[in-house]
């Protein structure tokens, strides 16, 4: 007979409820027969999933594999790749493509170490070539006679430099893209040959503006010289008279233009000191007149022509 189990509720009195007629599941916690027989149980099944675990990890091992296998051997790197490099620093090309691929990755990555260095200091190197010095200190001279700390700004004064200079070196920019630049575009030039070019119309620029007094200084200093000629001279020491001279010409310009604008701090100072206004300072009322006579006489203009017409000789 199957065993029965007794509920008792309060105020309904007994009810039997049919048990199965399985073995009776102990729920207490300190039975070992449940204990035991649960055990028995999760150890066939942790087995099973650990085998098929691994089955698993072996067919993603070998999926993974088989294109590693399937790789043939790749081709050696061809050294020649750096000739580009090499040409557009103009140096070291032909020796790069004629050794082996670990000396030819070395050049490329000195070529490419010393091409970033250069990027770094070229436009200040390029700058100072140019007509930008003393166009830069005289503008900045001539904020300074108005008695205007920050206006123009700073920024304003580096553009008005850089078009004025790109105005007065088109020329010679035009010459350079001639005689340099397309042929090399074209292959009909190496990368030496490319930078000797275009320093040829550069050199002459410099050369122009440069005082004889300043190349022959440097020129003793370097203990070189004399020179047949203005083309024997070479870059070493034009480039320091070149600066030289720009900066000995800006300072004259800047004082021809500042000394308008003392007579007007002088008068303004006068009258002041007539008047008996001595702690008025005096350039709080100069200014408007400096102004005044900056606009009359159309100053940006007569400092902009003046400045390019210096470079015509």
């Amino acid at each position: 007979m199957s065993p029965r189990a007794t509920v008792t509720r309060q105020g309904s009195g007994p009810a039997l409820f049919a048990a199965s007629k399985a073995k009776p599941f102990s729920r207490e916690r300190g039975n070992p027969e449940a204990t035991n027989g649960a055990l028995r149980n999760a150890a066939p099944r942790s087995r099973a999933n650990a085998w098929v675990w691994i089955g698993l990890a072996v067919l993603l091992a070998l999926f993974l594999a088989m294109p590693a296998f399937a790789q043939g051997v790749p081709a050696p790197t061809n050294p020649a790749v750096g000739d580009a490099v090499d040409r557009a620093l103009g140096q070291l090309g032909g020796q790069a493509a004629g050794n082996t691929g670990q000396s030819g990755s070395l050049s490329l990555s000195l070529q490419v170490l010393i091409i970033m260095g250069l990027l770094t200091i070229l436009p200040g190197i390029l700058l100072m070539m140019t007509s930008f010095t003393r166009i830069i200190i005289v503008l900045a001279i001539l904020r300074q006679a108005l008695g205007l700390q920050q206006t123009p700004p700073n920024q304003v004064l580096l553009g008005l430099s850089l078009f004025l200079s790109f105005f007065i070196m088109a020329p010679t920019i035009n010459q350079i893209n001639t005689t340099a630049i397309q042929p090399y575009a074209a292959g009909k030039l190496a990368g030496t040959q490319m930078i000797t070019t275009a320093g040829v119309p550069l050199h002459a620029f410099m050369v122009k503006q440069t005082r004889v007094k300043d190349v022959t200084m440097f020129a003793q200093m370097a203990k070189s010289g004399p020179y047949a000629s203005s083309l024997d001279i070479p870059f070493s020491v034009l480039l320091p008279a070149f600066v030289t001279s720009e900066l000995k010409t800006a300072f004259q310009i800047g004082f021809l233009i500042f000394l308008p604008f003392i007579v007007i701090d002088l008068v303004v100072a006068t009258v002041l000191m007539s008047l008996g206004m001595a702690m008025l300072s005096p350039t709080i009322i100069s200014m408007p007149f400096k102004l005044l006579l900056f606009v009359l006489v159309d100053g940006w203009a007569l400092t902009m022509g003046s400045l390019a017409n210096s470079f015509a000789t």
